[in-house]
């Protein structure tokens, strides 16, 4: 009796052993299924700008032992750079990355942060765009779910002939997008709207005389190659922020501590997003000097009168958020006195 009693605990044992193991078992079935991202970003994949992202999507992979996985769709390949918001709302991408200047008037509030401020280096603009997007949370981002924003180093002017004052600027065709358009108005120049992938042509076939971009653009698009010169135009540092932001069903989908491995990665990247640009910035200023480009640096008294140029276009942009009842009045001093510190 004792036996029998022995032999039909091992048997029970054995059951329960292979119920854990079985296929198809409870165990098994309560494995997260795995959620599959599609990334928009129009950054070619050679650039820095997309090695980043592809290793935040990576960090996002890992932190979730692999319940995520996102494809990236570099190059503009699924949204084009103009397109890539508007294909975040809509669903063509769940997640997307591009410049708020590319849809100009969509983001009235936020386009004061490309503001012709004097932005010393990208760290400090993505740090400065993220925080200020994270405080105000204006409405137009609202119907997609913010991840960060970042924003290059100090726009410089890259052109085919030397521009050593404001009087050589006059005339002069100069790509620009956004804000930097107004920019280059207020300088004297002809602004020429474009998104990067069409500039190197347009330089090398002089539909363009010039380009107001961060200096990496000038390896990172290959365009140092096309140019002749280079104008150290910091006094006036102005910036391009970028979101990287995801769709609302998507996101309002992802369980919550999938949420927040999203949420803890992105606030991690904006300091490493901010560092890729200004390694970028290093790297691309050994670029343009390998290549025996000038290098031009504006006197002070240039410099004051580049500051004095630009200024009406900050008092244009208090003037029209105020119509509009946002605040933008506040959001432009928030940044300045960030900057300040």
């Amino acid at each position: 009796m004792r036996r029998m009693r022995f032999v039909a605990v091992a048997v029970l044992a054995l059951a329960v052993v292979a119920g854990f193991a079985a296929p198809g078992s409870a165990q098994e079935k309560a494995k997260p299924k795995t959620i599959e991202l599609s990334y928009s970003i129009f950054f070619p994949p050679t650039h820095i700008q997309c090695k980043t992202a592809e290793a935040w999507a990576k960090e996002i992979e890992r932190a979730t032992d692999g319940q995520v996985k996102i494809t990236i769709y570099p190059a503009g390949s699924l949204t084009k750079a103009p397109q890539c918001y508007q294909g975040v709302v809509d669903g063509i991408s769940d997640i997307g990355m591009s410049c708020f200047a590319y849809t100009r008037g969509r983001f009235p509030l936020l386009e004061g942060l490309d503001l012709p401020l004097g932005y010393p280096n990208g760290t400090t603009a993505t740090e400065i765009a993220t925080k200020m997007a994270l405080k105000y949370k204006p409405a137009e981002l609202a119907n997609t779910h913010l991840l960060y924003i970042h924003a290059h180093g100090p726009g410089i002017l890259a052109s085919k002939k030397p521009v050593r004052s404001l009087e050589d600027l006059k005339g002069l065709k100069v790509r620009a997008t956004g804000l930097s358009s107004k920019i280059v108005a207020a300088l004297g120049g002809v602004p020429v709207a474009m998104s990067q992938p069409e500039t190197y042509e347009a330089l090398q076939k002089g539909v363009v005389e010039a380009t107001f971009c961060p200096i990496e653009t000038l390896k990172g698009w290959k365009q140092g190659e096309v140019i002749d010169c280079v104008t150290d135009t910091s006094a006036i540092g102005y910036t391009t922020a970028m979101f990287v932001v995801m769709n609302k069903d998507a996101w309002n989908g992802l369980p919550k501590d999938v949420q927040e491995t999203f949420t803890t990665v992105s606030r991690e990247w904006v300091a490493k997003q901010g560092k890729a640009w200004d390694d970028a910035d290093a790297e691309g200023r050994a670029f343009v000097k390998g290549l025996g480009r000038e290098m031009i640096s504006l006197s002070d008294e240039e410099n004051a009168k580049w500051i004095s140029a630009v200024k009406p276009i900050l008092d244009e942009y208090v003037q029209k958020t105020t119509q509009k009842e946002l605040p933008g009045k506040a959001f432009l001093k928030d940044i300045q006195d960030l900057l300040a510190k």
